[in-house]
């Protein structure tokens, strides 16, 4: 009953919280094949979930244009400076249940730096908004105040080091389905 009640309680936490990239930068042997399983014992709903990284190589073809492809990050991996991450996050409902208002908060790992416009949901109902506040709030385009030589104020859209989480805001993730997120980072 003990383990039964801290599983449930570890779930109901997972399900609110998802936050897998707590990591050092560049450190990466958690990402390949990363799984948990979120399943609230109430209504016996299970969320598979799988964050991966890659490494964006660049090269070029015979005819000297640039090819962009992407190879899996395993192990203690190497990045360095520059270098642009993307990550993915795969959840299947496993269940033969729908699950409602499903969200999933993704932290940008320190050194990094958000690509912006780069996420992207397979769920066309979901929505992807962003915090610049360490989490606090959260908005589809941030924005901050910058004082103008004079004294004047402006609101600008916000830079991309500002960016600290994405939120991803699922209604439904129907039974026996599975959603993809990708978004890419660069190491400062």
């Amino acid at each position: 009953m003990k383990d039964l009640l801290i599983a449930g309680l570890g779930s109901s936490l997972l399900l609110t919280t998802v936050s897998f990239t707590t990591c050092l930068p560049g450190v990466v042997s958690w990402w390949s094949s990363n799984s948990a399983v979120a399943q609230s014992p109430q209504k016996q709903t299970a969320l598979q979930l799988r964050l991966e990284g890659e490494k964006q190589v660049l090269t070029k073809d015979q005819q000297g244009k640039q090819q962009v492809t992407w190879q899996a990050l395993k192990g203690q991996a190497q990045v360095k400076s520059g270098d642009i991450l993307r990550y993915t996050l795969t959840g299947e409902n496993t269940s033969d249940r729908p699950i409602k208002n499903l969200t999933l908060y993704q932290p940008i790992p320190k050194g990094m730096v958000y690509v912006l416009k780069s996420a992207n949901l397979s769920n066309q109902n979901a929505k992807i908004t962003y915090s610049i506040d360490g989490g606090r709030t959260f908005v589809e385009n941030p924005t901050i105040k910058v004082t103008l030589p004079g004294g004047k104020v402006e609101t600008q859209p916000a830079p991309a080091t500002a960016y600290t989480h994405i939120r991803l805001q699922l209604p439904l993730v129907t039974a026996k389905t599975t959603v993809k997120a990708t978004y890419e980072t660069q190491v400062r």
